[in-house]
């Protein structure tokens, strides 16, 4: 059975910085395709930061290039996210997503390419 599982959400001032983890389970994050999504409220769900599967090629949504970086631990069959530099409007609700059955090495932002999801960590960044 696959599961994600999220943490390391939280509130901090903008310019801060935290990193986010994801531990799966049900199957090996070094074949899977790997994602992060968020959703603000009122906005639509979007990719920020995706990873291929096996070679680890990355690929960034244009607002947190530069300040998010998006890494596994194959070991540890978790998904990390690093996020610097943090900005207010980065505030949303963060989740991780997986397709265990992935067979393409292009990283992918789009959400629907994903089948499994976490329950999403919550990051506040005020002014």
């Amino acid at each position: 059975q696959v599961q994600l599982v999220e943490s390391g959400g939280g509130s901090v001032q903008a310019g801060g910085s935290l990193r986010l983890a994801c531990a799966a389970s049900g199957f090996d994050t070094s074949s899977a395709c790997m994602v992060w999504l968020r959703q603000a409220p009122g906005k639509e769900r979007e990719g920020v930061a995706a990873l291929s599967r096996v070679i680890d090629l990355t690929k960034y949504a244009d607002s947190v290039k530069g300040r998010f970086t998006i890494s596994r631990d194959n070991a540890k069959n978790t998904l990390y996210l690093q996020m610097n530099s943090l900005k207010p409007e980065d505030t949303a609700m963060y989740y991780c997503a997986a397709d265990p059955h992935c067979v393409y090495y292009t990283p992918r932002l789009t959400p629907a390419d994903y089948h499994y999801w976490g329950q999403g960590t919550q990051v506040t960044v005020s002014a």
